[in-house]
């Protein structure tokens, strides 16, 4: 898919974010850059004091299971440069997925990473409340993580559509 109209190519602002932080750049395309794990924050900081950049708002952060890997995406953008700015952090470890919080760059990712908290099982560090934001604590197991629906003993979901017996709607 290409990037959106008002998208900043990922290989430019890897250029620029590789010159002021050379470690932090782990790889980019025309779509977004990816970020080393351990320099997110400052890399995301750099990104939003930056005056060319002015990534100011992070708009969404979510989460992608890879299957053996976790990759955590933010959607930053620049509502006075009119432009967008697409980062990817991946996290390898699979069992105990663990990432520094962005929470001290951008007071909205509060929610946001409780939330691939809670639907994941990623871990933010330094984020001061992460607890689940949907589900109870002691639920067994993260429902948007790919090998959920191995968990024994468990049933996740209904077994069917209400109101469906073979393969007809009643109601």
């Amino acid at each position: 898919m290409p990037r959106g109209p008002r998208q900043l190519a990922g290989n430019d602002v890897a250029a620029r974010l590789g010159e002021a932080l050379p470690a932090a750049v782990a790889g980019a395309n025309g779509e977004w850059l990816d970020i080393a794990p351990g320099s997110i924050v400052e890399a995301l900081r750099w990104l939003r004091d930056d005056p060319a950049l002015d990534a100011a708002q992070l708009s969404n952060l979510c989460g992608v299971d890879r299957y053996d890997y976790f990759e955590i995406v933010y959607h930053l953008q620049s509502l006075d440069r009119n432009h967008q700015i697409v980062v990817h952090a991946r996290v390898d470890d699979y069992i105990e997925p663990e990432l520094p919080s962005c929470y001290p760059v951008y007071r909205g990712a509060l929610l946001q990473e409780r939330e691939v908290f809670d639907l994941m099982g990623v871990r933010f560090t330094g984020h001061p409340d992460l607890r689940r934001l949907f589900l109870w604590e002691g639920y067994p197991g993260f429902p948007l993580r790919k090998d959920f629906l191995q968990i024994g003993g468990h049933h996740p979901g209904l077994p069917g559509f209400p109101f469906e017996a073979a393969g007809r709607q009643q109601r």
